[in-house]
């Protein structure tokens, strides 16, 4: 009994101390020590006296609290010498017990003698036993940290094993230290039973350790194998989402795919349609060409056969007026079926021959030159000698008309695009009129026949001669161009524009074309412009079609070219020959060269292809490539070249600014790029709630991006200041743009009773960016600072354009503004008070909003945001005694400051006065 009851005092012990009740388990010490157990409260004895779980320096300063009474001390004293006489009369009973047990057993020893052996317990028994309980508890050890009903089913077998054990003090401060159990109410589980304790300690020793390891790994093993089950659920809803949605992408995918090739199918089918119709308009052109060219040989042959009739009628008698009466007749016949065959070609023949023949008469000068040529004068002509000339007509046409058939069929042939040009001013010689003068006037009827031609063969061996000359021209300059030098060589250029120009084949005006660009290996500006105005000249000559067909492929492929020169040459000839192309290919075929020109790593070509986009942009059709160009213009403003940069600001924002009227669009885009390029930037410290993780560290690109916005913007503010006036709501009080914004202006706005988003957008949203970016830069950046706030040269920097920007707006927009706008604004934004009333009250709670409201947000503000209060609020000449006395209020403040470094920051916020010129 006394072995059990040790047991479980030694299991409660365990329990106390690996659950950390230390007063319980200090309570349970005493008692053990009072009721005379101290076998069983060695245990408890180490753990108190360990000096590791409680130093004595730390117990001896707790001792040290209490105040000695002498009394107590005595009475202390007392009991510890009765208790040391107890002490030393045990400890001699106890060696007499000894002495008397050791005669015992010399007496038994002596008496009945055994083996050694037999008295001699097996070590191996021992061992075993050992062992198997080392075992035993080592297999129990492992069980793990307990769970929560576990803890609480044991505090309440503790509890009552307590009570049952008269521990009642331990009991009492055991309920004190469990204080997430109530241990006065039984808990509701299989495992609470009345002296529930010493039925865990019978289990305990009914059970051996291979059950209880099997138990034990079957209860782990039901755990595993519920945790993977609800891995596994939750995996599989997982893959059934998963494949839900990969389902719906699939299917989606076959629809678009589905789409796709029923569109593809389409497209083929129109393609081919449309190369059908494409050949066969092509089939019909030919024709028409081939019936203009037989139409135009047998006018040319009439007209030569009646050339050859006048010239033959002077000094004959013509026959009598009525054969020559049937001779009219025959030639208004001839006439009449010509008039016809020329009447059933199609219009785009027509409008081919009518550009073909502008510089010459029209085919129906013949008509009108009959009509108005008539013989006078008839009586003085004989019937025989007409009809001889008649007759004399008809077969002088027929050969005549064949002759020409045969000499121009090959040049036809050959060079379809281009008709016989014929000449129709004189259409009846003057001999031929003087001679049938002097037979009488004809009848009306005969009136309009009589035509005054030119020498029509010599006509055409001249142009043969001409076209000859061309040929001869185009295949010598390929091979003169090489042997001439390459100072002299734009000389040759009327010569290739001539050939270009007039060469009927189309891969001989390509090839021409392509020498033209390829003059001079790198032409210096002088020679690119002389090239530039013969191809403009060029295509003026030509026209849309061939312009687009034969001068812009060869800039195509000039894009890619080894030499800077010539890419330059192709990035100003998209400006210059987009007026001489159709309006389509301005704003696809022109941009994209430009676009690809922009990406050059040559600043010349870069800055040429800025100033030609500004060139091509009023030339655009519609606005649809706005947010393209405007991509392309934020690139160009933030190249690494400063010449690109002034260019691009000079010339091409104006021009895009006046194309696009898009101005709110670019502004919101400029101030993200801008903050975006700080934003990006690594912090100066990785500590968090710091002041320097709010800063950043801005490498050279982000410094020059910022730079050159800030620049951009003070560009564009006189844009915004006119957009402002001329949205106006309100009555203008004067003429003058200075006094436009005057107080009775602010006070109307702020009566908030019509929007002026374009004058809003200046206080709420450009100074909001600017405020924002300034408080990222550390001090080390002032550079950028003053381009926030003023326009100065500083120890070297370039000019600083930001600052500018504030005095500017201050200059330009009026003291009322400066007054009642600006000074608020950045008032508020370093934790000062400013007089909001003249904001519409819709704006009041986004200015409010400005205010810091962290200590580290107070010290942002002193760093980044008052130098632009006095800099460029302040700053303004209008200002200055306020400025003084702001200084003087905030000097007197920071020397009531404890704080170094708060000093420090405001000596450097008003350093930056140094560099305003007053």
């Amino acid at each position: 009994m006394d072995v059990e009851k040790s047991s479980l005092c030694n299991c409660v012990v365990n329990f106390l101390l690996e659950e950390n009740y230390l007063l319980s388990a200090f309570e349970l010490l005493h008692e053990l020590l009072d009721d005379g157990r101290d076998d069983q409260a060695i245990r408890l004895k180490q753990f108190f006296s360990d000096p590791s779980q409680f130093p004595p320096d730390q117990i001896s300063r707790f001792n040290s609290i209490r105040v000695a009474d002498p009394q107590s001390l005595l009475e202390e004293k007392e009991a510890l010498e009765e208790k040391l006489a107890l002490c030393e009369y045990e400890f001699r009973l106890s060696q007499e017990d000894i002495v008397q047990l050791k005669s015992e057993l010399q007496k038994k020893s002596q008496t009945s003698p055994c083996p050694i052996s037999d008295l001699k317990i097996d070590p191996s028994e021992n061992h075993g036993t050992d062992s198997q309980q080392q075992k035993r508890e080592g297999s129990f050890s492992d069980l793990g940290p307990l769970k929560d009903n576990e803890r609480k089913d044991l505090n309440y077998a503790v509890k009552e094993y307590l009570l049952l054990a008269g521990y009642r003090l331990t009991a009492m401060t055991l309920l004190e230290e469990v204080t997430d159990q109530d241990l006065d109410v039984q808990q509701n589980s299989s495992a609470c039973i009345p002296d529930a304790l010493r039925h865990y300690y019978y289990q305990y020793l009914s059970s051996t350790s291979e059950a209880a390891e099997e138990k034990i790994a079957m209860l782990r093993e039901n755990e595993s194998l519920v945790k993977e089950n609800d891995k596994l659920k939750h995996e599989k809803q997982s893959l059934l989402k998963s494949k839900d949605m990969a389902d719906a992408q699939v299917t989606v995918l076959a629809k678009s795919l589905e789409a796709l090739q029923k569109e593809m199918k389409d497209k083929e089918i129109l393609v081919q349609s449309l190369k059908q119709s494409l050949e066969s308009q092509r089939q019909e052109l030919n024709e028409c060409r081939a019936e203009i060219t037989s139409l135009k040989m047998h006018i040319e042959g009439a007209r030569s056969a009646r050339n050859f009739i006048a010239s033959d009628f002077e000094g004959v008698d013509l026959p009598s007026t009525d054969s020559y009466k049937e001779e009219i007749k025959v030639l208004q016949n001839e006439i009449r079926r010509l008039k016809l065959a020329r009447n059933s070609l199609n219009s785009e023949s027509l409008e081919n021959i009518n550009e073909e023949t502008r510089n010459t008469c029209p085919e129906n000068e013949v008509e009108k030159s009959s009509d108005h040529n008539v013989f006078d004068d008839s009586a003085g002509v004989s019937s025989g000698d007409l009809g001889a000339a008649g007759s004399q007509l008809s077969m002088t046409q027929t050969s005549d008309s064949q002759l020409l058939m045969s000499q121009t069929s090959a040049d036809t042939i050959t060079e379809p695009e281009r008709v016989v040009e014929v000449s129709h001013d004189n259409c009846v010689g003057d001999k031929v009129e003087n001679v049938l003068k002097h037979n009488g006037e004809l009848p009306s009827e005969a009136k309009g026949l009589i035509l005054k031609p030119d020498n029509l063969l010599v006509e055409s061996n001249a142009q043969k001669i001409s076209l000859g000359t061309i040929q001869i021209l185009s295949d010598a300059l390929p091979k003169i161009v090489p042997y001439v030098l390459i100072n002299h060589r734009e000389e040759l250029l009327p010569l290739i524009m001539c050939a270009i120009e007039r060469h009927p084949d189309s891969s001989t005006r390509d090839s021409l074309t392509h020498t033209l660009f390829n003059l001079i290996k790198r032409p210096d500006e002088e020679q690119r412009r002389i090239i530039m105005d013969a191809c403009v000249t060029l295509a003026r000559n030509v026209g849309e079609m061939r312009t687009e067909t034969e001068l812009l492929p060869q800039c195509w492929e000039q894009i890619n070219h080894m030499y800077e020169e010539r890419r330059l040459l192709v990035a100003q000839s998209c400006g210059e020959l987009a007026e001489f192309v159709r309006p389509e290919i301005r704003d696809s075929l022109i941009l994209s060269i430009v676009q690809q020109l922009i990406e050059d790593s040559a600043t010349v070509v870069r800055e040429a292809s800025a100033h030609n986009l500004a060139l091509l942009l009023p030339l655009f059709p519609s606005r649809d490539k706005y947010f393209k160009v405007e991509e392309m213009m934020f690139q160009l403003v933030c190249d690494p070249s400063g010449v690109v940069v002034e260019t691009t600001i000079k010339e091409l924002v104006p021009a895009l600014v006046n194309w696009g009227k898009e101005l709110d669009h670019l502004l919101q885009v400029l101030l993200s790029h801008a903050l975006g390029s700080a934003q990006r930037c690594q912090p100066l410290s990785g500590v968090e709630g710091s002041i320097e993780s709010h800063l950043r560290a801005l490498g050279e690109r982000e410094r020059w991006n910022i730079d050159v916005l800030m620049r951009l913007l003070s560009e564009l503010f006189p844009f915004v200041r006119k957009k402002a006036i001329d949205t106006c709501p309100f009555p203008l009080v004067s003429d003058d743009e200075r006094l436009v914004f005057s107080t009775s202006v602010l006070e109307q706005y702020a009566g908030g009773k019509m929007d002026w988003p374009s004058f809003e957008w200046l206080h709420i949203d450009c100074f909001s960016a600017l405020i924002e970016l300034a408080s990222l830069l550390p001090q080390k950046e002032d550079n950028l600072r003053n381009r926030i706030t003023r326009n100065c040269l500083l120890s070297g920097f370039v000019f600083n354009f930001a600052m500018q920007f504030l005095l500017a707006v201050s200059d330009l927009l009026g003291e009322p503004y400066l007054t009642h706008i600006m000074l608020p604004v950045f008032l508020v934004a370093v934790g000062d008070d400013g007089d909001l009333s003249y904001f519409p009250a819709t704006c009041q709670s986004r200015i409010r909003g400005l205010k810091p409201k962290t200590a580290v947000a107070e010290r942002l503000a002193t760093i980044g945001v008052l130098p632009l209060l006095l800099a460029g609020v302040l700053g303004s000449p209008r200002k200055h005694e306020l400025l003084t006395e702001y200084l003087r209020n905030l000097l007197i403040q920071t020397s009531g400051q404890e704080s170094q470094t708060v000093k420090r920051e405001i000596f450097f916020s008003v350093r930056f006065l140094w560099f305003v010129p007053f």
